[in-house]
């Protein structure tokens, strides 16, 4: 068999499952004495998604036909199907979900804890779109005052395509522009659909001409750590390399991110930061309250 056959068996026997989980009654429908099929019959479901019953059997059935996100949607929704369970029917049914959850930008006090004990080396949590989400307080003295930032401009490609900050800081900005909207288009392949991806793309797309140009060549990247120079006007010259704590399968795309020396100078310049910011390296960086304003999680893009 295909691998399309695969997954239109594979497709069919979840439809079967969730089909059978479903009551009448939680989708508003009379049970009646009559009733043998477990959960809800085959012509209920059509009705509900508003697609035809002899289609619906088909696809139950496995039959190489097509299904639209449109559809799938419909489906989803009258099985009364999870997030976990709409992102699987969208996979196997080959489409691209055009109204996926809102991401879930809730932080745990474990993730908090950790980004905060990294001091006083800069850390954040970022989505698959670069937004900064979360940061400590050291990410706020190399990369700028955050909590004064409109939310939705809490993101790294934004700031590097448009910031004058980020553009004198960054020795190599040009070249991790270029990198960056490398990484975007080739994460973006996933969420096409999605408002927030489009949104972000269509800023860029209106207000930076290098972006517009990086855009158009089509290149694609993965994500790898890298080393960062950064020039800090205070303590010089900080070179970075940056290390990624996925938070799957709490959220697949997050991750929080910790800038790391690259050299022992650059450990010392942290720490001199640290202590001119009136903090102590290793402290608790959030304060007695137990939550930084740099904690509060942005909405950027969301």
């Amino acid at each position: 068999m295909t691998g399309a056959d695969i997954r239109g068996q594979e497709l069919a026997a979840f439809l079967r499952s969730r089909r059978e989980r479903v009551t009448p009654e939680q989708v508003g429908l009379v049970r009646g004495p009559r009733r043998r099929t477990p959960g809800l019959r085959r012509e209920e479901v059509a009705q509900l998604s508003c697609v035809g019953v002899t289609w619906y059997t088909w696809l139950e059935q496995a039959r190489p036909i097509k299904v639209s996100a449109q559809v799938l949607d419909a489906i989803a929704r009258a099985l009364l199907m999870d997030p976990s369970e709409r992102a699987h029917l969208f996979a196997l049914g080959g489409a691209v979900d055009p109204r996926p959850e809102a991401e879930c930008t809730a932080l745990s006090a474990q993730v908090r804890r950790l980004m905060h004990r990294v001091a006083p080396y800069p850390a954040t949590v970022q989505n698959g779109r670069y937004d900064v989400l979360a940061y400590n307080r050291p990410w706020t003295h190399v990369f700028g005052d955050f909590d004064a930032m409109e939310p939705r401009d809490r993101n790294c490609l934004w700031l590097l395509a448009t910031d004058d900050r980020w553009r004198a800081t960054f020795l190599d900005r040009d070249e991790m522009l270029r990198d960056l909207t490398a990484k975007f288009r080739a994460a973006m392949a996933e969420h096409g659909a999605e408002p927030a991806w489009r949104e972000l793309r269509d800023r860029l797309l209106g207000v930076s001409a290098e972006f517009r140009e990086l855009w158009e060549r089509h290149e694609v990247a993965t994500v790898s750590p890298h080393v960062k120079r950064c020039q800090h006007p205070e303590v010089g010259l900080l070179r970075l390399e940056h290390r990624m704590l996925w938070m799957a399968p709490l959220a697949h795309a997050h991750r929080l991110i910790t800038y790391v020396p690259a050299d022992d100078e650059t450990e010392e310049r942290l720490e001199r930061l640290a202590e001119l910011s009136g903090e102590h390296p290793g402290s608790r960086s959030e304060g007695q309250s137990g939550e930084h304003p740099g904690s509060r999680v942005g909405q950027s893009g969301e």
